[in-house]
């Protein structure tokens, strides 16, 4: 074509086999060699169209990489395995890996990524709806796949990514549902009558995440400058095969056929039936003689911000003391069973309380309490900025109590409760308008004005006047 650099120019030909052929040299590949791609079609029109499409990319530097483009199956497996993991903490690349198994992968995992459209986004969408799925686990699931084209898309394996011209599923947010101080109390005398009612003191009056809470070591607790330092967090991980061969590792435990309708194993658990494995499976690894890197595991929170300290309440102090004495008669009782892992909060051998264990005795100290049944995160983080604010501490500093990045995000975790509501618009009533007048309490007695409902009165006056 004319105009071009011979080296750049495209040419086009009619082939032996009746058919137009374009090939159009976009650059060159990894290893040197030049790139030309191939475009055929029916007609010479056609392949022009086609010819200059590959140019128009080529020269405003969005051609895709030289190569087979992969699948999305293909493509989610390189993403999660060398690119997310080296940045995700290993809870949030679990449930990548997991998402991605369950859903991505079943519904559009064959589609080449180049192939992949906006319908084929949406049907999975409404399928998963369909299956049941909450509409914040399609978001999630959405949000997963963007950010893997995202990626693709900059080291142009795509030319576009075409999660962004989907509209996910909206999602409600759920509504918080803190104890109201009275509940809160009647929380607090329930599980004084545990050895673990220290763990529920912090987690409720300063608003710690379960993890935080049970990842509280002594060596970052300051009782003389009253500080806590959140610098671990207990969490459960997924552990990982340490053998050459996971897929053969979890021979005995692979199911490759799907439950009968009226499954008898499976039925009893909220998650239900588990989908079957994928002929490759390499999972199972807890099984594994070699496995690493899951159980109870300390980990680092999730942002910087996190990990700045928290005052302790001066109040509290004394009861901290008196707690790490009985952890130590407990340590001295417990002899060479004792696990030291430095835990403000144990287990009679010293190790760490499970994290399903502390939901349970949450759900326990609900009922004894007679509390409605509610989340634990309501129970502790919600109820401590709500009371904060109902105790009239500013949001910047529930803010930083909390260790929330954003102001925003504090205002969602504080709801606010209708006696604060009333109280401000009766200041709000005050500010225009005087007090109402005091009710008879007989028809025979006579009511004597105060002197700030009188000069109330006055103002009112002048005012109308």
């Amino acid at each position: 074509m004319a105009g071009r650099n011979p080296n750049m120019e495209s040419s086009v030909y009619l082939g032996n086999d009746g058919r137009w052929h374009g090939r159009v040299t976009m650059g060159v590949k990894d290893d040197g060699s030049p790139d030309r791609r191939h475009r055929s079609a029916s007609t010479e029109t056609e392949v022009l169209r086609k010819v200059r499409a590959l140019e128009k990319q080529r020269d405003a530097g969005h051609a895709t990489k030289a190569g087979r483009t992969p699948t999305v199956a293909q493509w989610m497996t390189t993403y999660l395995t060398t690119i997310a993991s080296l940045k995700l903490k290993p809870r949030s690349l679990d449930d990548y890996w997991s998402k991605t198994r369950n859903d991505i992968i079943p519904g559009v995992g064959r589609h080449r990524l180049d192939k992949l459209a906006p319908e084929h986004l949406e049907r999975m969408y409404a399928d998963m709806l369909r299956d049941g799925h909450a509409p914040s686990h399609v978001l999630k699931v959405h949000r997963i796949l963007s950010r893997a084209l995202k990626i693709a898309h900059r080291r142009k394996l795509v030319t576009h990514n075409v999660a962004g011209l989907v509209d996910p599923p909206t999602v409600d947010e759920t509504e918080a549902n803190p104890f109201t101080l009275e509940e809160a109390k009647r929380f607090l005398l329930a599980a004084a009558k545990r050895p673990t009612s220290m763990r529920w003191i912090i987690g409720v009056g300063m608003g710690f995440r379960q993890g935080e809470t049970l990842g509280l070591r002594w060596k970052y607790v300051d009782l003389d400058a009253e500080l806590f330092h959140p610098q671990w967090q207990l969490q459960r991980l997924t552990w990982r095969h340490g053998c050459a061969d996971p897929h053969a590792c979890g021979a005995r435990l692979h199911r490759f056929g799907r439950c009968p309708a009226e499954c008898g194993v499976h039925g009893a658990y909220k998650r239900g039936c588990p989908k079957p494995c994928e002929p490759d499976c390499t999972r199972h690894a807890s099984a594994c003689p070699q496995r690493q890197g899951g159980g109870l595991v300390f980990t680092r929170p999730k942002t910087k911000k996190s990990r700045n300290p928290v005052p302790i309440p001066p109040q509290f102090i004394p009861y901290l003391v008196a707690h790490r004495e009985a952890q130590a008669e407990a340590r001295e009782a417990a002899g060479d069973q004792w696990e030291e892992h430095d835990a403000l909060f144990t287990r009679a051998d010293g190790r760490p309380l499970d994290p399903r264990a502390d939901w349970a005795e949450f759900k326990e100290l609900l009922e004894e309490a007679g509390i409605s049944d509610r989340r634990l995160y309501d129970g502790s983080r919600h109820t401590a900025g709500t009371i904060l604010n109902e105790l009239g501490v500013d949001m910047p500093t529930i803010m930083e109590i909390l260790r929330h990045t954003q102001i925003g995000q504090t205002r969602r975790y504080v709801k606010g409760r209708s006696t604060l509501s009333k109280a401000a618009m009766a200041r709000m009533g005050d500010a225009f308008l005087p007090a109402p007048p005091e009710q008879r309490k007989a028809p025979t007695e006579t009511r004597t004005e105060t002197s700030s409902t009188k000069a109330a009165r006055a103002r009112l006056r002048r005012r109308i006047r």
